[in-house]
């Protein structure tokens, strides 16, 4: 009897031996958490950084609906940072931008508004009209305008994305990503007053008029979860319900973006979920603040001869919480032979972040301003300055 059970016996030990290797690898692999189960795609991000922390279908191109005006709102805070518009110049209405339907702030024709009352109208209302009165003030026509929102949008990296208007209502060949929504959203918040608009609950425009006009933030996140401050909701039919969101507790700022959400009580409850699971697991390890000094922009044949740089946005790094920071060092290089012209916001270098030696952050330095080359006079000043004495 023993005899003849010993070949079954070694059969068995030999199938336990084949499968044990799979066995115990699917055992230590512990499966992966669907924290937007009901989204199309979404994506979870570390603002400072760009990690992803969490991804579904990150890449799929859909239709994103009134995240759209997140472009639109980048351009607009970009020409106000540049000198270029003034949160106090007034933007009028055109017939065309007046005759926008969906979500609006009811403009009339010949009406005119600040672009600080049209931020808060796109922001916080996703006024349509107030998309297509702003895209006509900075560009001329909103065809010019989406042209400079696919430009910008290849400048950033946004491989998946092309607008075909500036609001987001259905077009064809309009479609983007919940990575390059993220992608956006994080150059938005390079701008951080942005917040005082994407973060605000309620506000009044034509509040001292006959017609006052009630904004209640469409994304109810700012009010109900503790540090969300923006950024944009969107709804269609066809794209159903978005959101790209972000919070901030700490140090920590997290872009949360899904896209597909079947209601809004879904996509508020999952982009939630995101957020939780962000704040519960990392931690940010601060490495400069906005305004400290990071070095000396020296540039051949520039009017100016060398422009000193300061953190236009705050620097960290990504940590799991309770691992160990170590030895945390930076250092700035720039670029080999700058010469004039350079443009504002043109790379000029590199911040190199390391931990224990160890490179794990890179991000780019840019001008602040737009440098000239110095004229012929200047520049043959300068070349007898030191034999002539002349300045």
């Amino acid at each position: 009897m023993l005899k003849k059970g010993i070949p079954t016996l070694l059969s068995l030990l030999m199938f336990l031996l084949i499968l044990s290797p799979s066995a115990l690898a699917d055992e230590k692999k512990a499966p992966a958490i669907d924290y937007a189960p009901n989204a199309r795609s979404a994506v979870l991000i570390d603002a400072d950084t760009g990690t992803v922390i969490q991804e579904k279908n990150k890449d799929e191109k859909l239709p994103p609906a009134s995240i759209t005006k997140i472009m639109t709102m980048l351009l607009t805070i970009e020409a106000v940072d540049s000198g270029k518009l003034k949160l106090t110049d007034k933007v009028r209405t055109s017939d065309f931008a007046a005759s926008m339907g969906g979500s609006q702030i009811f403009l009339e024709p010949g009406e005119e508004m600040t672009v600080d009352d049209m931020l808060k109208g796109i922001a916080m209302a996703s006024g349509n009209d107030a998309s297509v009165a702003m895209a006509e003030k900075l560009a001329g026509s909103e065809e010019a305008f989406v042209q400079m929102m696919n430009e910008r949008a290849k400048q950033l990296g946004m491989k998946n994305t092309h607008f075909s208007n500036s609001n987001g209502l259905p077009a064809a060949n309009h479609y983007s990503t919940a990575y390059d929504i993220a992608l956006m959203s994080r150059e938005l918040l390079k701008h951080e007053q942005i917040t005082k608009y994407t973060g605000a609950y309620q506000d009044y425009l034509r509040k001292d008029t006959a017609k006052p006009f009630w904004l209640v933030n469409t994304n109810k996140l700012v009010r109900f979860y503790s540090g969300a401050d923006g950024l944009k909701t969107g709804y269609t039919s066809e794209a159903k319900y978005c959101l790209s969101a972000t919070a901030k507790r700490d140090n920590l700022r997290i872009i949360a973006v899904v896209m597909g959400e079947p209601n809004t009580k879904t996509r508020n409850a999952e982009v939630t979920h995101l957020f939780d699971y962000a704040f519960s697991q990392f931690a940010s390890a601060p490495i400069l603040k906005s305004g400290d000094p990071i070095g000396t922009l020296k540039v051949n044949k520039g009017a100016v001869r060398s422009v000193p740089l300061t953190a236009t946005h705050s620097f960290s790094i990504l940590l799991k919480k309770g691992e160990d920071k170590g030895a945390i060092r930076h250092e700035v290089t720039f670029e080999k032979k700058l010469k004039a012209p350079i443009r504002a916001g043109q790379k000029v270098g590199t911040l190199t972040v390391y931990r224990n030696d160890a490179k794990v952050a890179e991000f780019p330095v840019e001008s602040p301003l737009d440098i000239k080359k110095a004229s012929w006079w200047k520049l043959f000043k300068r070349t007898t300055s030191k034999l002539f004495f002349i300045d």
